[in-house]
């Protein structure tokens, strides 16, 4: 539903007397140029690769190169080799606090949530206005069900990024199935002001409107939801509730009976939520 945050590293900064530099303009700077801001992963891969052989960087700007190999393994899903990258870049200068963030961020994608902690703890030790990294933190609290400490990572994120549209988003879905409704709906609708205009925003939002009573708002925002995942489990249950709270049982049915084919516990995962 959220989405954790890799971030790239500073720009490669490479010094060579002026000779080499003319000499190594077409190759080595061409790499670095390539390293720093290749949009495919395959070439970022191997333009980092080439300036980390060249052995010509000193340990920062091999920290940054390693860790921008290190995203581009993990946009292929290659996490084992993101992995590796990103503890060659916390080696090369432990100071750097972003592959710290990216190598927690990876092992929450493979299922490594106690590791993930771990490196979220450290990177946020080290920088404590780091709001990725609470964000982070807090979506591998929610993946553990720690739905406390994950409300007051995203919180915190918030508080350090105001614009920061994935912690809102967080808050939103976590008041929404563990909180307040009132305070789910307001938290939700600053989520959408600040640009989670995502299926899972309005699908939260909707939830709240659900448990408050008011599924004709519901309806609106689950219609929302599923204009842009139109197979959106979740929202097509939520939906087919609300419908039926307003009597219309036919196309409440349908909603219902489409959202199980998706997910066959979709009935269960709604009871644990409060609604029924």
């Amino acid at each position: 539903m959220l989405r954790t945050r890799l971030v790239a590293a500073p720009v490669l900064v490479l010094l060579l007397a002026p000779a080499t530099a003319q000499k190594l303009k077409e190759g080595l700077f061409r790499n670095v140029e390539l390293c720093n801001s290749a949009s495919s992963p395959e070439t970022r891969i191997e333009a980092c690769s080439a300036f980390i052989e060249a052995g010509r960087g000193g340990p920062s700007s091999l920290s940054i190169a390693y860790n921008n190999r290190g995203i581009a393994y993990a946009a292929k899903a290659d996490y084992d080799r993101a992995v590796a990258d990103f503890e060659s870049a916390i080696a090369s200068d432990p100071a750097f606090v972003k592959p710290l963030n990216n190598r927690g961020a990876t092992r929450l994608k493979k299922g490594e949530y106690d590791a993930a902690i771990e490196d979220f703890d450290r990177a946020i030790g080290l920088q404590p206005a780091y709001a990725g990294a609470f964000a982070n933190r807090a979506e591998t609290w929610l993946k553990k069900g720690d739905y406390a400490r994950a409300e007051s990572d995203y919180a915190a994120a918030t508080r350090l990024n105001a614009d920061m549209e994935d912690a809102w988003s967080g808050l939103c879905w976590i008041r929404a199935v563990a909180g307040d409704p009132q305070a789910a709906m307001e938290t939700c609708d600053k989520a959408i002001g600040a640009g989670a205009h995502t299926a899972s925003t309005y699908d939260s939002r909707a939830l709240a409107h659900l448990k408050a009573g008011r599924p004709d708002a519901a309806i609106a925002d689950y219609d929302a939801a599923l204009r842009i995942d139109p197979e959106l489990a979740n929202a097509l249950y939520g939906r087919g509730l609300a419908k039926l709270r307003r009597g219309k049982t036919s196309s409440g049915e349908e909603d219902i009976a489409a959202a199980k084919a998706l997910r066959i516990d979709i009935a269960e995962e709604f009871a644990r939520y409060g609604v029924q």
